[in-house]
C-alpha cells in the first residue's frame, strides 16, 4: 500500500506538472521574439539575446510613424485576466512623467506646456477629486524627483530640459508656494534628445540625472583635438566629446547641484530613471539607435553600473560594431557592458517604475513596469503598450512581458502612446499616454 500511495502521489504531481506547463504561455525567443503589435496581447513574453541579433542591413531602414487619432469611445487598453483597468483623468495636455508623492497626490508633468500639474485621488478611487496646477513657466519639465527619501520630503526637484530647479514643499502642497531655485544652471541641450529624468540615491548623497544624446549615433562626431589617446586618458571610459559632452549619458551630483561627474556613459537616451528597492541600484529604460534595420539596435531596461560604458555610438549590445564608426574605438570593444533586458528595437521604452505595492500577486512584488512610446523607424509597428521587466530575487531575467496593450487601432493608426508609469499608495499602476492626453488606473 505504501509504494501505491506514493506512486499515485508521484502520478499526480507529474500531472500537475504538465498541466500548469500548457497552461503556460511559452517564451518567444529569437525572430519569434520579434513580432509587431498584432501579436501583443498581456502575458506574451519575451526574451531577446545578444546572440539572436540580425546584423545591420538585414532589413531596410523604414520611416514608419503613426498616425494618432481620436479614442473611439469603445477602446479601453487590455489588461491580464484578473485585473482591471479604469480611466483615471482624460483632458490633459500631453502627460508625460508621472510620480507618486509619499502623500499619494500624483505629479504629472506637461512638458510641452511647460507645467507640473497635480492631482489628488482618495484611496482606491478611479477618478481625482483635485486638479491643480502645481507650476508653470517651466523649460519643457520632464523627471521629478521628492527629496530627501522618506515620508517628509522638502523639496520637489524637476528636470527641465537645460537645467534642474527645485521647489520648496510641504507634504499636501497644490501651489508651489514660491520661484524655483536653480540648481543645475546648464544642462547639454539644444538639439537632439530634450527629456531629462532625475532620481536620489537612497542615501540623498547623489544626484542623478539622464542627459540623451544629440545625434542619432554620433553622426558628425569625428576626433577630439588632441588625439583619441590622450583623450581616453584624462576622461571618463567611453565618454563622447564635442556636441555629445557629458550627453549619452547619466551624470551625478551633489543634491545642491556641485561636483557633476559622468556616473555612467554610451547610453544613447535614458529616457527613464528608477532606483530599485533594497538594492537601491540605479536602472534605465533606453531609446537605442534607429537607421539599422527592423530589429536594430534594440531598446533596453537596465541596471546602471557606476563607471560602466554602454557602447553608444562605436558599439551596441555588447563588441557589435556599429558600421557607422569602423576601426574607431577599437580600445572599447572588450569593455561594453550588455544591458540586462533586451526590448524589440524601434519600442521607444519610455518612463519605468518598480512595483512597491502589495494589491498585486505577490509575484510582481519588485518587478519593474516600462511603458513603450511606440516605433517610427520599423515597418511594422511596435511597442505602444506597458510591459512587465521580470526579476527573480532582484535580478533581472532578461525576460518582459507585455501587461497593458490596446493603444493600436490599425496599421497606421493608435489612439494611445504610453509614457510614464507610477504606483499609486493604494497599490494600482497609473499610466501616462500623451496621444490623447489620459491617466489609466490598473488594478485588482
Amino acid at each position: 500500500m505504501p509504494n501505491k500511495l506514493v506512486s499515485l502521489v508521484l502520478t499526480i504531481a507529474v500531472s500537475s506538472i504538465a498541466t500548469t506547463a500548457l497552461r503556460a504561455d511559452p517564451v518567444l525567443k529569437g525572430s519569434d521574439a520579434f513580432g509587431d503589435w498584432q501579436r501583443d496581447k498581456p502575458g506574451t513574453v519575451r526574451l531577446i539575446r545578444p546572440e539572436d541579433l540580425p546584423k545591420p542591413g538585414a532589413t531596410a531602414s523604414s520611416s514608419n510613424p503613426s498616425r494618432v487619432t481620436a479614442r473611439p469611445a469603445s477602446a479601453i487598453p487590455q489588461v491580464p485576466a484578473g485585473f482591471k483597468i479604469d480611466l483615471f483623468a482624460s483632458g490633459l495636455s500631453g502627460p508625460r512623467i508621472i510620480r507618486t508623492a509619499p502623500n499619494g497626490d500624483i505629479f504629472v508633468a506637461e512638458t510641452w506646456q511647460g507645467r507640473i500639474r497635480v492631482l489628488r485621488a482618495a484611496d482606491g478611487a478611479t477618478k481625482p477629486t483635485v486638479n491643480e496646477v502645481y507650476a508653470g513657466g517651466l523649460s519643457r519639465p520632464f523627471g521629478m524627483a521628492f527629496f530627501p527619501n522618506g515620508d517628509n520630503p522638502q523639496w520637489l526637484y524637476v528636470a527641465n530640459t537645460d537645467s534642474v530647479v527645485r521647489f520648496a514643499y510641504r507634504s499636501g502642497d497644490l501651489k508651489a508656494t514660491g520661484k524655483p531655485e536653480v540648481v543645475v544652471a546648464n544642462l547639454p541641450h539644444g538639439y537632439g534628445h530634450s527629456t531629462r529624468d532625475i532620481v536620489f540615491t537612497p542615501d540623498n548623497k547623489r544626484m542623478l540625472v539622464s542627459v540623451g544624446s544629440a545625434g542619432n549615433a554620433g553622426e558628425g562626431l569625428g576626433r577630439p583635438p588632441e588625439g583619441i589617446e590622450a583623450w581616453a586618458r584624462s576622461h571618463a571610459l567611453g565618454a563622447a566629446w564635442g556636441s555629445e559632452t557629458d550627453r549619452a549619458a547619466v551624470l551625478a551630483f551633489d543634491p545642491d547641484g556641485k561636483n557633476q561627474a559622468l556616473y555612467a556613459t554610451g547610453i544613447r537616451n535614458c529616457v527613464g530613471l528608477a532606483i530599485q528597492p533594497g538594492s537601491g541600484t540605479p536602472w534605465c529604460s533606453t531609446n537605442e539607435r534607429d537607421g539599422r534595420g527592423d530589429n536594430l539596435v534594440p531598446d533596453y531596461v537596465t541596471r546602471v553600473r557606476e563607471g560602466a560604458f554602454y557602447g553608444w555610438p562605436w558599439f551596441y549590445i555588447g563588441a557589435n560594431e556599429d558600421p557607422a564608426h569602423p576601426g574607431m574605438r577599437p580600445d572599447l570593444k572588450d569593455k561594453v557592458t550588455v544591458p540586462d533586458v533586451l526590448l524589440q528595437a524601434h519600442s521607444a521604452s519610455l518612463g519605468l517604475v518598480f512595483y512597491t505595492g502589495s494589491s498585486f500577486p505577490p509575484e510582481y512584488r519588485g518587478d519593474a513596469f516600462a511603458a513603450l512610446h511606440g516605433s517610427w523607424n520599423r515597418s511594422k509597428r511596435t511597442g505602444y503598450k506597458v510591459v512587465r521587466i521580470r526579476l527573480k530575487d532582484g535580478v533581472p531575467t532578461g525576460e518582459y512581458e507585455d501587461f497593458v496593450t490596446g493603444f493600436v487601432t490599425g496599421d497606421n493608426e493608435v489612439w494611445g502612446r504610453p509614457v510614464g508609469v507610477t504606483v499609486a499608495r493604494d497599490g494600482a499602476l497609473l499610466i501616462s499616454e500623451d496621444g490623447n492626453g489620459t491617466i489609466w488606473r490598473v488594478s485588482r
